[in-house]
């Protein structure tokens, strides 16, 4: 009897609404992550065609009426109009018909934006080459490095700084209240989070980059990548529990782990998402920043522009909420709560600065 009073003490309603909302986001990270990656296949790549004559427009119609439109092709009148167009990501690969009227094609992929989708490319163009008598070989206009299995690395990379992003910021609510006690405490955690942001973005690249010569490309570039990627998703998340309070850390990892990281077009780039997946991961930061890392590692920085805007208005929306939503807060009693349950911010001498 005295052990039922106990429990029935313990768990409290709040308490059974948030291991109600970790049952939910449970379910959510399982439905997300199988839901995107476990049938991945190519959906509309986007293909060059060059050939002689007036051959080109008859090789598109025949890719374009493949089963299950894997490809998205489209003419190009040169060669190095398709290298060009790869090089800036705004083509996966290029078919080069043989130019001397022969049956021995030209396949250009680019591993270095993942080796899954250089992989069903190669085997939709073997597919397709031996229907028609033709023979393809393939040319590698990209590679990954040969330390960076399946072009992989960039998104693990983003992965972690993504962690620090939200985990920084729990850590915040977790010494000193999810939310801050007025503009001022906000504004003294966003500087943290701006200086851990600087740090953690600058250990990574060097991580990723000399010490395990996983990624090449800038060291500079990547720090500034990593900066950006980790104060978004630390910003958001401390506009979340500005907002939400503690659920806000919940809402975090909804919008970044299982949203954001299965749409990211790490395991599989973009056009080997389903619609929804492929969707939403531009717009999201592990998307926004996955695409960038691999632009920096690859191809020469290009086409990243889009993307890093993505990640600066995540940046600077969720830092503005912050500021705005502690700015409403009255300052409380000492010894007040800052939020139903949460910490208690004593105003004293001890009181946290953050």
């Amino acid at each position: 009897m005295r052990f039922a009073d106990e429990l029935k003490n313990a768990v409290t309603p709040r308490a059974a609404l948030l291991v109600l909302g970790a049952l939910a986001l449970q379910l959510l990270f399982i439905t997300s992550y199988v839901g995107a990656l476990h049938h991945p296949e190519p959906r509309d790549v986007k293909v060059a065609v060059v050939a002689p004559g007036g051959a080109a427009d008859r090789f598109t119609e025949q890719l374009r009426k493949l089963p299950g439109s894997p490809l998205d092709p489209r003419v190009f009148d040169s060669e190095a109009a398709a290298r060009d167009d790869m090089l800036h990501r705004k083509i996966d690969a290029a078919l080069l018909v043989d130019p001397k009227g022969g049956t021995s094609d030209t396949l250009l992929v680019a591993s270095g934006q993942g080796g899954s989708q250089t992989r069903a490319l190669e085997q939709v163009f073997t597919e397709v080459a031996k229907s028609q008598q033709r023979t393809v070989t393939f040319e590698d206009v990209a590679p990954a490095s040969t330390k960076d299995a399946n072009g992989l690395s960039s998104f693990y990379l983003v992965v972690g700084w993504c962690v620090g992003g939200y985990l920084c910021a729990a850590i915040l609510a977790i010494s000193a209240g999810a939310r801050p006690a007025n503009g001022k405490r906000a504004a003294i955690r966003l500087g943290v989070m701006a200086l851990y942001a600087i740090v953690s973005g600058l250990l990574g690249a060097v991580i990723a980059g000399p010490v395990l010569d996983a990624l090449p490309g800038s060291v500079f570039g990547l720090w500034g990548l990593g900066a950006l990627t980790v104060f978004a998703v630390g910003a958001l998340t401390l506009a979340l529990q500005g907002i939400f309070g503690v659920v806000g850390i919940g809402l975090a990892i909804l919008i970044i782990v299982i949203a954001g990281n299965p749409s990211a077009g790490g395991a599989f780039p973009g056009p080997m998402l389903p619609g929804f997946w492929q969707a939403i991961g531009p717009a999201l930061p592990p998307g926004a920043a996955t695409w960038v890392a691999r632009s920096i590692a690859y191809f020469k920085g290009n086409n990243i522009t889009g993307p890093l805007l993505v990640l600066a208005a995540w940046a600077v929306v969720s830092a503005a909420l912050t500021l705005a939503v502690a700015s409403r807060v009255k300052s409380s009693r000492p010894g007040a709560d800052d939020e139903p349950g949460g910490a208690t911010e004593v105003r004293s001498a001890r009181t946290p600065l953050v």
